[in-house]
């Protein structure tokens, strides 16, 4: 195949469209439940390397085509790969969501059809997650012999060890009410709220200032696997350059002031 038409293919994988001040990022494989293939994770990767330096993109929105499924995972389907290529295939899975994790802007998933496998593992690693609730989620990969290794580190860092453990382990599905209680996704709503939610919530997030959101996602992420005083000292650090932004100073000038603050990104 050549470069062209695998440029093509990544970007039919996914499509991008622009509200205002948030990047939309859709799966668009509706027929395949929105599955994961290659050009899927490659473009997604691709997106997020292009989206943190874009400083008039504030949020994105992450969802799949359809109502059936915000992702079922792996392709299963897909034409058969030697096992490099699927161990490449799976390094570039990695890849991209360490982008999204590094990207400097918040990532909202909206769930609008089952998010199911690797799928799960992509909604988890979404900083917030508002799904229909009348979605499912879950792990039923044992079910065909294969276990969410690779994802399993995204479920212990959303949620504790014995209801994460019994997820995988008897490939169970559950509701967005029961997620959202677990912790898993932040909003279960009726589908027909799902795109005012959205909207409420990221438009909340982008009336914030850009440069101090993207200190404390970052902070968020390289802190999070500190033990507790690694994390304090490095945190305190962060404070001291959150306090020297010029939006900090604003900030401050504009509540004393009583008045909106004017954010500058810096």
């Amino acid at each position: 195949m050549t470069s062209s038409t695998n440029r093509q293919a990544d970007e039919s994988a996914v499509r991008v469209e622009r509200r205002g001040p948030f990047a939309i990022w859709m799966l668009d494989r509706p027929d395949r439940m929105n599955a994961l293939s290659r050009a899927t994770v490659r473009r997604l990767g691709e997106l997020a390397r292009e989206a943190a330096s874009m400083s008039d993109v504030r949020a994105i929105v992450l969802t799949g085509a359809g109502e059936k499924a915000f992702c079922a995972g792996g392709d299963l389907g897909s034409t058969p790969q030697g096992l490099l290529q699927m161990h490449q295939g799976r390094e570039r899975f990695v890849d991209t969501l360490k982008c999204m994790s590094t990207l400097g802007k918040p990532i909202l998933a909206r769930v609008a059809g089952d998010a199911l496998g690797g799928g799960f593992g992509l909604m988890l690693a979404c900083d917030l997650v508002i799904a229909a609730d009348d979605t499912q989620m879950g792990t039923p990969e044992v079910q065909v012999g294969l276990f969410p290794m690779m994802i399993m580190a995204l479920i212990f860092r959303n949620i504790g060890r014995k209801k994460g453990m019994e997820l995988m382990l008897s490939g169970a599905k559950v509701g967005a009410p029961e997620a959202q209680t677990l912790g898993l996704i932040n909003y279960a709503v009726p589908r027909e709220q799902l795109d005012s939610k959205v909207a409420e919530l990221a438009s909340k997030i982008a009336g914030f200032s850009p440069a101090v959101l993207k200190l404390g996602r970052d902070a968020f992420y390289h802190s999070a696997d500190m033990d507790q005083w690694s994390a304090l000292e490095y945190l305190r650090s962060q404070l001291t350059l959150n306090t020297l932004t010029e939006d900090a100073a604003e900030g401050i000038m504009a509540f004393l002031s009583k008045r909106k603050p004017e954010w500058k990104g810096r």
